[in-house]
Parts: structure tokens; C-alpha cells; sequence
């Protein structure tokens, strides 16, 4: 069965801070809450076992430690439509029979720390950047990037609520703290400006994040497909687990090849 809920009970929660995408939902509850229709949460509850999902805009996420069955979730998806799905790799054998879904490999890569290089100032970081600016950065690197307004509401929304950071090195490149949840921050939408490509920006930007939240006691990751691992690889992260999402085929993109944030 698949009930909206508002809240999460303690035990819940705490299933939940065990994983990184239990968590990444976590956090979109801290920033929202349970109270809006683009943001709703839900309960998995089955004889097999349980779990819960994030639907935000067309992005649904599901987590579960269980086996679950996939009919109902099937006819969610069909309902719903989202874009992307993330989920279990324990629910793909069913989810991905669906229509006009592709599956797309990504690995989880753990930020390893190491000394940029030495044309990197840390002077350039700016921690509270012009949004329109990041979005301009994103929009170079991720085409079907959500429409702006939604990602300047959504991306606002998490700054002020203390769930996200967005920084940027030398108006060029950018990147977000999705979250950063007690010991553990999600890293994402990392891109630099077409021009700077190949100047190491992103590269030295990396590797200073990765040394400041380790020296801050905290364990950081960061999703790439596969079209990025190497650049992950030569920067020196490790890669700690793999699976696969769901994103949908019959969506025009352009460059669809880059995939999704």
C-alpha cells in the first residue's frame, strides 16, 4: 500500500539516516515539510516489508532495505510520470519494464581529499553566489536542467532553510551541498562555464571541498554518470557503491547524452 504521510515517526527517521538517498529525502522534508503538492511524501507498506518515496517536482525518489513488490509502484509511475526515478536496485527488475524509461548507470563516488594545485586561491570561493549566475553556470553543463524558476525557487528555498549551500570558484564553476546532514554531505551539480573547461577549475574546486569537509569530520559523496567517472577518477575520489535510475525517453532534451542533474 502506498499512503502520503506529513511526518516521519522516529524510527522512521532513523532507517532513513542510514543511506544516501534515505537521507536526501530527510532533507527535502526539513526544507518543505509535508504540506505541499510538489513536494509529497509516502509510506511503502507491504507483507514483504516497507519503505518510503520523495515525489519533488519530476523527480521521484524510493528507499527501501527491503524486496518489495512493484505493481503498485508501477501504476504510481503511471500516474505521476516523473522524469527520473531513483530507487533500490531491488525494484528495478519491475520498474524498468515500464514504458519510455531508459536506464542510466551511475557510480557513488567518495570525496577524497588532496591539495589542489597551485594556481588555486581560495580567495576566488564565493559562498553566497548570485543564483542567476549558478543557474547560467548549470544550464551550460545540464540542458535539461529543471526551468529556472523552479530551480531559483526550489535552490532559494534550501539556502534559506539551511539544508543546502551553493559556492562558486571564480565565477566559473560551481557546485552545491545538496545536504550535509550531521557527519554525512551530498554533493551535486557540479559544472563550469563552457570558456573555463579543461583550466582545472572544477578539478582544484573538488579538491578543496573534499579537504575542507573532511577536515570538518565529515564524510562527503557525489553521484556521476558514466560520462563522468573519469574525471572523478583522475581527481583522486574513490568509488564506494553503483547502480542504475530511471529517466524518461519521450521528454525532448537536447543533448540527452549528458543526462540529468
Amino acid at each position: 500500500m502506498i499512503q502520503q504521510i506529513q511526518s516521519f515517526t522516529l524510527n522512521e527517521t532513523a532507517v532513513l539516516e542510514s543511506t544516501w538517498r534515505g537521507r536526501q529525502i530527510l532533507a527535502y522534508y526539513r526544507a518543505y515539510g509535508g504540506v505541499y503538492d510538489f513536494c509529497r511524501f509516502f509510506r511503502l507498506s507491504y507483507s514483504e516489508g516497507g519503505g518510503w518515496m520523495l515525489l519533488f517536482n519530476s523527480t521521484l525518489l524510493i528507499c527501501t532495505p527491503d524486496v518489495l513488490p512493484t505493481e503498485e509502484l508501477c501504476s504510481f509511475v503511471a500516474m505521476h510520470l516523473p522524469f527520473r526515478i531513483e530507487c533500490a536496485q531491488t525494484l528495478l527488475p519491475g520498474l524498468e519494464q515500464l514504458s519510455n524509461y531508459q536506464k542510466l548507470h551511475r557510480t557513488t563516488f567518495a570525496l577524497t581529499p588532496s591539495a589542489p594545485s597551485d594556481q588555486f586561491d581560495p580567495e576566488d570561493i564565493n559562498e553566497s553566489p548570485d543564483l542567476d549566475t549558478v543557474y547560467e553556470i548549470l544550464h551550460e553543463g545540464f540542458p535539461n536542467l529543471m526551468e529556472h524558476s523552479l530551480w531559483l525557487t526550489d535552490t532559494s528555498h534550501r539556502l534559506r532553510h539551511g539544508v543546502s549551500r551553493v559556492l562558486t570558484y571564480r565565477d566559473s564553476s560551481t557546485l552545491t551541498l545538496i545536504y550535509d546532514d550531521h557527519d554525512a554531505v551530498l554533493v551535486g551539480q557540479v559544472a563550469t562555464k563552457a570558456a573555463q573547461r579543461g583550466s582545472g577549475y572544477a578539478r582544484d574546486f573538488l579538491r578543496w571541498i573534499a579537504s575542507q569537509l573532511d577536515a570538518a569530520g565529515k564524510h562527503a559523496a557525489l553521484y556521476a554518470l558514466d560520462i563522468r567517472k573519469s574525471f572523478y577518477r583522475e581527481i583522486g575520489f574513490r568509488e564506494i557503491d553503483s547502480e542504475y535510475v530511471l529517466e524518461r525517453q519521450d521528454v525532448p532534451k537536447e543533448q540527452q547524452e549528458k543526462g540529468a542533474l
